[in-house]
C-alpha cells in the first residue's frame, strides 16, 4: 500500500507548491503568461507573482486559474493520484489568503471525473463562488458545525450530517455564521473533457 501526501507545512511551502504547479501547467501547454492571463481572466502580473511565490492568491483566483487551464482545483493542492489502494492523509492547508482551510482527499482523476476536498470555514467567513465550467456539479456534506450554503440566490441552513447537491456552474456561496469552525466534504464532479 502506498501513501500519497503533499505536506505543506506553512504558507511559504503552499505558495512554493502553487508556483511549481502553475509553471508546470504553463510549460505543458506551451503558454506564455499573456496566453495564461487570457485563458484564466487573471492578470499577467498576478500570475507572474504567483509563479514566483510572491503572492498568495484568493480561493476565487485559484478557481479562475484552474478553470482557465481546464483542471480541477485539487491539481494545485495534491500530488497526482497513485495506483490504488492508498491511504490518504491530507494536511489541512490554507492554499490562499482566505479564512478557508482545504484538505484535498482525492485529486481529480479523469477516469472517475471528480475530486473530493474537505473544507473548513473559520468563524464569520463568507465565500461567494463564481460559476464553474458548464456541467460541474457539487455535492456538499456537513461533517462538523453548521454551514449556510447559497444556491439559486437562497441561503440554505445545513446542520451536521446534512447533504445537498447543486449545479456548480451557477453562482453559489458558503458562509459560516457560527462562532466555531465548520467543516464539510465537497465532492466536485466535472463533465467529460
Amino acid at each position: 500500500m502506498t501513501r500519497d501526501r503533499l505536506d505543506e507545512g506553512d504558507d511559504g511551502d503552499v505558495a512554493d507548491a502553487l508556483a511549481r504547479r502553475l509553471r508546470a501547467l504553463r510549460a505543458q501547454r506551451g503558454w506564455s503568461l499573456q496566453r495564461a492571463a487570457q485563458a484564466t481572466g487573471v492578470s499577467k502580473a498576478m500570475l507572474g507573482q504567483i509563479e514566483r511565490g510572491e503572492s498568495s492568491p484568493t480561493v476565487a483566483t485559484l478557481w479562475r486559474i484552474a478553470g482557465g487551464f481546464g483542471v480541477a482545483i485539487s491539481d494545485f493542492l495534491l500530488d497526482a493520484p497513485a495506483e490504488p489502494p492508498r491511504v490518504v492523509r491530507a494536511p489541512r492547508q490554507r492554499p490562499a489568503r482566505d479564512a478557508m482551510l482545504m484538505a484535498p482527499l482525492f485529486a481529480f482523476d479523469p477516469r472517475l471525473g471528480f475530486e473530493l476536498i474537505e473544507v473548513t470555514l473559520l468563524p464569520g467567513y463568507t465565500r461567494e463562488s463564481e460559476p464553474h465550467a458548464a456541467g460541474v456539479v457539487e455535492h456538499v456534506v456537513v461533517t462538523r458545525g453548521s454551514l449556510q450554503l447559497r444556491v439559486d440566490g437562497d441561503w440554505l441552513e445545513l446542520a451536521e450530517g446534512d447533504a445537498v447537491r447543486f449545479d456548480g456552474d451557477r453562482e453559489h456561496g458558503y458562509r459560516n455564521a457560527a462562532s466555531q469552525p465548520c467543516s464539510f466534504l465537497n465532492l466536485i464532479c466535472y463533465p467529460e473533457r
